[in-house]
Order: C-alpha cells, then sequence, then structure tokens
C-alpha cells in the first residue's frame, strides 16, 4: 500500500507522537510505502485565505473553494497546499492522527482539510460521497482523548464517540469519497498508567499489521439512493405509489 499519515500533536513525546511512529515503523517493516506530515513540526499554516492563490478568478471577492479550482487550473495554488495534496492523490490509505480537542480535531489538522482538500479536485458539484474524487481510496482514524470509554456510550455522558466524529468521518472523509475504517482510540491517556500506554501502542501494532486487508464496516449514503434532485429514491416510490 501507499500509505500517507497526517499527524497533528504538539508534544512530540505523546502518546499520539508514539502512535504515528509506530505506525511508520510497522508499515515500513510489511513493505508498504509512507509519507508522513507532521503539521506542528512542518509549522503548517492551517489559515485559509486569499493568500493560498496567485492568480485569483475574481480579485474582489474570495469564494475560497471556487478560487481552489481557479488555483489548480492555473497551477497558482500555494506551493504548501500542493505538496499535500499530491500526497493524498498518491496514496491508497489516509490515516488522520490527533488528540480530540473540545470534541474535534486540533485547529492545525482542520485547517489543513480546509485548504488541501480542494474544491474540483476532491470534490464539487455532484462528487461527493461514493462518486467522490477520492473515491477507491481508505481512511481510519486513531486518536487519543482524555475521556473514559464508558462516557462515550449510548447512553454515555458524551454520547457515542461515532456521532462526536461524524463531522469528520462523514463529513469529510466518507464525503470525498473514502471507505472510512473503523476509529483507533486511545482513552483517558493524560491519566493512564505506562503499562496501560504500552498496551495502546500494541493493540495499534496489532490493529496495522491487517490494514491491507481490512474491509470498511462504516456505512455512508449513497448516491444511487437519490435521485437527480437529491430526494431519497424509496421516498419518491412510495409517493408515487409504486
Amino acid at each position: 500500500m501507499k500509505v500517507f499519515v497526517v499527524h497533528a500533536h504538539p508534544e512530540p513525546r505523546s502518546l499520539s507522537a508514539a502512535l504515528k511512529s509506530v505506525a511508520l515503523e510497522e508499515l515500513l517493516h510489511q513493505g508498504h510505502e509512507v509519507q508522513v506530515s507532521d503539521l506542528y513540526a512542518m509549522k503548517f499554516n492551517p489559515v485559509a485565505s486569499a493568500e493560498d492563490f496567485g492568480v485569483r478568478a475574481n480579485p474582489d471577492y474570495c469564494a475560497y473553494a471556487l478560487e481552489q479550482r481557479q488555483g489548480m487550473q492555473t497551477g497558482t495554488i500555494a506551493a504548501d497546499i500542493q505538496a499535500e495534496l499530491e500526497k493524498l492523490l498518491w496514496c491508497d490509505l489516509l490515516i488522520l492522527n490527533f488528540p480530540v480537542f473540545w470534541f474535534s480535531t486540533p485547529a492545525i489538522l482542520k485547517g489543513w482539510i480546509d485548504r488541501v482538500l480542494v474544491s474540483g479536485t476532491v470534490y464539487g458539484g455532484k462528487r461527493f460521497y461514493d462518486r467522490g474524487g477520492l473515491r477507491g481510496k481508505r481512511a481510519l482514524v486513531s486518536l487519543t482523548l482524555g475521556g473514559q470509554e464508558h462516557m462515550f456510550g449510548e447512553s454515555g455522558i458524551h454520547g457515542p464517540l461515532k456521532d462526536m466524529l461524524r463531522h469528520l468521518l462523514q463529513g469529510t472523509l466518507a464525503y470525498t469519497g473514502m471507505s472510512v475504517l473503523e476509529p483507533v482510540v486511545g482513552w483517558h491517556i493524560p491519566y493512564v498508567s505506562d503499562d496501560q500506554r504500552r498496551h495502546v501502542l500494541e493493540a495499534w501494532r496489532t490493529r496495522l499489521q491487517s490494514l491491507s486487508c481490512e474491509e470498511a464496516l462504516l456505512r455512508f449514503p449513497s448516491l444511487s439512493e437519490y435521485d437527480e434532485r437529491l430526494y431519497p429514491r424509496r421516498s419518491q416510490e412510495l409517493l408515487s405509489g409504486t
């Protein structure tokens, strides 16, 4: 496989950083090709702005998605965006590795998503979900958080973790066409023992050993289930009596 790991944790000695290192080591050991973007180490710019474009479609008003298309067509999109996009288009498997901040990704990773998932190439028009620009690729989220596992069940105080991550699992990864694998979670990480941290790392290594043949179990919408106006086909059939 060609694997692209995007790592977003500010502390190089964190368990999250260790997860990134184990992934690199294990995947290379298996013979896969791996590229890593360590966003904090790179000092990646997370701010989407008009400065991302050398030649503007509209110099007077920045519609960011439209300017992304123009930047790609003219070859004048920012160099750091182009470099990350090339890694994304190259890979078979994307791994996003990060700690949960406020029910979400760190800002630097959200900025990477905003800037690198460019309109016209990754998505656009009706090119989303199973028709997205990244269809055929797989995605895996590996994350750490401070909460305990029981806090994220159906009756847990925070609700299911997958609901918390819907903006990422569905609204970003599945939306752009990728098949989304079950997330890997390190629970309660700032408060557990070193032995428990080692267990998390070993479980991650074991998961990595089967990734090449792992199938996506998470299910998301398919455009075949909707008509040209994106109304559910089943609803239309019921209304028409067919």
